[in-house]
């Protein structure tokens, strides 16, 4: 019994500071900064940020003011577009630094998540294309940007991990 207590009480306690997990092997590394894919990804992710926020504000005002609706589509449009190409490249992106097109281990959640996100702006399409009121359609958007900035937060945290596996090498 003592050793099972031992056991329980061992693995409650904090494990000791440890380097940062690394994201990358040395040989993914050397793939990711020979790839054009990486500058393209560079590229659209804050692009794609950008986008978003005007489109954001855009949608929160033609949902508070009733005006502006079709302005607000039209940045939909254009930040699903965005993220389309985003997920194509991306996708790229994955086959050539991980050797598969998506789910790779180091970047599982942040694609499982990325799906979510690209299932949201797809029900936004088909709402859109449904001819659903401004409110419901506008309601979507709001739906699939709430899952855009988590799966965005992802993306940030994993680059800061990177950065700090990196620097302790």
């Amino acid at each position: 019994m003592h050793s099972v207590e031992s056991s329980r009480t061992a693995a409650l306690r904090p494990a000791p500071d440890r380097a940062p997990r690394r994201l990358y092997t040395p040989a993914e590394r050397a793939r990711r900064d020979a790839t054009v894919w990486t500058s393209v990804q560079a590229v659209l992710a804050p692009l794609q940020f950008a986008v978003f926020l005007v489109s954001l504000g855009l949608v929160l005002w033609a949902l508070t003011t009733g005006a502006g609706y079709a302005l607000a589509t039209a940045s939909i449009l254009l930040k699903t577009a965005i993220l389309y190409v985003i997920m194509v490249t991306g996708a790229i992106w994955e086959k050539v630094v991980f050797g598969q097109w998506l789910f790779a281990p180091a970047f599982f959640w942040e694609d499982v998540v990325s799906f979510a996100v690209i299932a949201l702006h797809t029900g936004y399409l088909w709402v859109l294309w449904q001819g659903a009121a401004p409110e419901t359609a506008l309601t979507v958007a709001l739906a699939a940007y709430a899952a855009y900035v988590v799966n965005a937060a992802q993306f940030v945290l994993k680059l800061r991990q990177a950065r700090r596996a990196e620097a302790a090498t």
